[in-house]
């Protein structure tokens, strides 16, 4: 019972957390205004984009898991540009077959379809996509993970990009591609790949499958599982298959989405790859990029009750401001996103329910995952891209939809959780079957926005008009002895009494690409005390009184060492 003391706003957000658990239908209800507003502008961008899933009829099991997207700031402008995956027609003749596309920003909600002009609109089937600078020259490359043959485009610096994918070495055959990361595992200043792997499949080995009578999806048990791949930069613009060399070779999971981050606070970058229902890899980096699985060892293979789930997406953040990097999984219908504390001693505790992070109906499917600070109050909250894979379930299963709402859980402190999806502004209305997310300051104006792909629909284009009573600071990275974009480095900063970590990441979520800007909220703080990066090759730099609201980039060596 909700005691009438309570005033009306805070009444309605209390009664909307409690119907969240009855499903999709009552967390889409609108609520008073909350501390989180997110509005949807998709219409006003330009962006026409629209994605395809291949599907004919047939369910082939490739249609539903794709696809991502990246942000990335590929003309080195300031303004983040969106690249959305697409699917394709699967075999199907199309006299304008599907293709990717990459808008640039033009500042005030305005985007240009700039694909032909760059050249990157791959019409493979595209399932995950990552961004760094592999060869270190100042901007941005793509690699595309697809069903079939891999896309690598370098970018040329000019608004155009090559594809080098043979030169690089980097097509990795005919496989059903799924997340993609760069990384640097051996500390040498080069990136290298880590590329995941569905299942085994072509059209040949199509499971029908049928329920209540009706055509379903397949289950990807059905299907051999495949290794991920990895491959390890030579440092002069190839690389080399060291799957097997490296451990990753030498086990099969049916990959979904990953990030790659230093769990164990050893300054090297570890591997957290979702397998759908299968048993999760995690894979522990020795320093020298050789890697042991040991997800059931430190309790990220299964949830609390030692199940494998339908893992979906992973991203990862410092959730409870202890130090550590905690992990949050998306799932299947019938399962909760898991909440995996980090504790300190290489051990990660699915402390979902604890922390009221399970609150997210079961009849859910969850996707995209993103960790971020939305109200800039200093700790990060949750982003869930939710929708159902099967077209048809409401015929099946009237207890979900396929088109629902995303959700947001707000961090109340200690890494404990609300939902207020219902108070967060018209673009948590928008009913969609998503997939992928990614979160970047699109109008540079010192909060996250968000977009998100929908699969067989437009993106949703979300622009943050939180409270602006809080300030913030954002970092870019610029590697001179390591890796330009500072991927695996990790940032510590000191303002009063918050005390935040980050690390650069290349590739996370479910099958996406957030950016490399890192953006912490700073509450009230108006001055930050310390920030120190520690760079993936072991220096530490530090940089002390540093002033708030704005961008600002810290370079390799000109910090203060320590």
């Amino acid at each position: 019972m909700i005691p009438v003391s309570v005033d009306r706003p805070r009444r309605l957000c209390l009664l909307l957390t409690l119907l969240a658990c009855l499903g999709p239908l009552a967390v889409c209800a609108a609520s008073a205004q909350g501390p989180i507003v997110l509005r949807d502008v998709t219409r006003r961008t330009g962006i026409r984009f629209r994605h395809t899933d291949g599907s004919s009829g047939k369910y082939y099991i490739v249609e539903y898991v794709c696809a991502g997207l990246a942000l990335l700031d590929y003309n080195n402008d300031g303004l983040l540009d969106i690249y959305f995956l697409n699917g394709s027609t699967l075999g199907r003749p199309a006299a304008d077959p599907p293709r990717n596309a990459l808008y640039r920003n033009e500042g005030n909600w305005r985007f240009t379809d700039v694909t032909t002009e760059a050249g990157v609109g791959d019409t493979g089937h595209g399932l995950g996509v990552a961004a760094a600078d592999y060869d270190n020259d100042g901007d941005q490359d793509l690699y595309v993970n697809n069903y079939g043959p891999n896309v690598f485009y370098r970018n040329n610096g000019d608004g155009t990009f090559t594809d080098v994918t043979a030169a690089a070495g980097v097509a990795n055959g005919s496989r059903v591609g799924a997340g993609v990361c760069f990384l640097d595992a051996d500390r040498d200043g080069h990136l290298d790949l880590y590329v995941s792997n569905y299942v085994k499949f072509s059209p040949a080995e199509h499971k029908r499958v049928t329920l209540r009578g009706l055509s379903a999806y397949p289950s990807p048990v059905g299907y051999e599982p495949d290794p991920d791949t990895f491959y390890r930069s030579r440092g002069d613009g190839t690389f080399e298959d060291a799957s097997v060399r490296s451990g990753v070779g030498l086990h099969a999971g049916a990959g979904m989405g990953m990030v790659c981050a230093d769990y164990d606070n050893d300054g090297d970058t570890d591997v957290f790859v979702c397998n759908d229902l299968g048993e999760n890899f995690f894979f522990e980096n020795d320093g020298r990029g050789r890697f042991e699985e040991v997800g059931l060892f430190i309790g990220a293979a299964v949830d609390v009750a030692g199940n494998a789930q339908g893992s979906m997406g992973v991203d990862c953040g410092d959730l409870d401001q202890d130090g550590w990097l905690d992990f949050f999984m998306t799932n299947y219908q019938g399962e909760t996103p898991v909440f995996y504390r980090n504790s300190g001693v290489r051990f990660l505790e699915d402390v979902t329910h604890l922390t009221r992070a399970a609150l997210v109906a079961a009849s859910y499917v969850t996707w995209g995952a993103g960790l971020v600070d939305l109200d800039n109050d200093g700790d990060l909250d949750i982003f869930i891209a939710s929708g159902h894979l099967e077209d048809q379930i409401e015929r099946k299963d009237d207890s979900t939809q396929y088109e629902t709402c995303n959700v947001v859980l707000l961090n109340t402190g200690g890494g404990r959780f609300l939902d207020v999806t219902g108070s967060a502004g018209d673009g948590m209305l928008v009913r969609r079957s998503s997939r992928g997310t990614a979160f970047g300051d699109l109008d540079n104006d010192g909060d996250i926005d968000a977009v998100v792909l929908n699969s067989r629909r437009q993106p949703t284009i979300l622009r943050n008009d939180s409270p602006p009573q809080n300030h913030w600071i954002q970092v870019r990275l610029q590697g001179v002895k390591t890796n330009r974009d500072g991927v695996g480095a990790r940032v510590r900063l000191v303002a009063g009494g918050l005390s935040q970590v980050a690390e650069v990441h290349s590739g996370r979520g479910y099958q996406s690409h957030h950016g490399m800007r890192l953006h912490f909220g700073l509450g009230r703080c108006e001055r930050i005390d310390r920030i120190s990066v520690r760079w993936i090759g072991g220096g530490v730099d530090v940089w002390e009184n540093v002033t708030p609201d704005r961008l600002v980039t810290l370079c390799e060596g000109a910090g203060s060492s320590r």
